[in-house]
């Protein structure tokens, strides 16, 4: 799996128990997930439809870093399905997995289209390729 981002727990992130906020990790997930999804399918168009069981297996503090990490595990037709892992990044001890984000191409009228990608393309080779 690669580990695309970080983020610095900060005061705001915490829970009434001082640990990071369940709320703020799933929205730093799904923005990450579709930042993701945006530049593999190479369009801004795209929304979340499905996050299955989300395991939370640690927790992280104040002043921890936590590092994102997706992985395709399948192109669909017009979707892309995800998987992630967020650990700390000093520990790398595991704070939450979510085994399947199922993430949806859209048009410019929000309907989902045909993206036609098959495999995990890179920026680098995209470049390359127009040279």
């Amino acid at each position: 799996m690669r580990f695309h981002s970080r983020k610095w727990v900060k005061p705001e992130d915490l829970n009434p128990n001082g640990t990071l906020f369940g709320g703020r990790l799933l929205e730093w997930i799904d923005e990450e997930a579709a930042m993701y999804t945006i530049i593999q399918l190479e369009n801004p168009g795209i929304v979340t439809k499905f996050m299955s069981e989300i395991n939370f297996r640690s927790s992280a503090k104040k002043g921890d870093i936590v590092e994102i990490g997706i992985e395709v595990v399948h192109f669909g037709k017009s979707s892309i399905t995800l998987q992630c892992e967020v650990r700390n990044k000093m520990t790398r001890e595991t704070i939450i997995t979510i085994d399947k984000i199922i993430m949806v191409n859209l048009d410019e009228d929000g309907i989902p289209v045909p993206h036609g990608k098959t495999q995990i393309e890179y920026v680098k080779d995209r470049l390359n390729k127009n040279d």
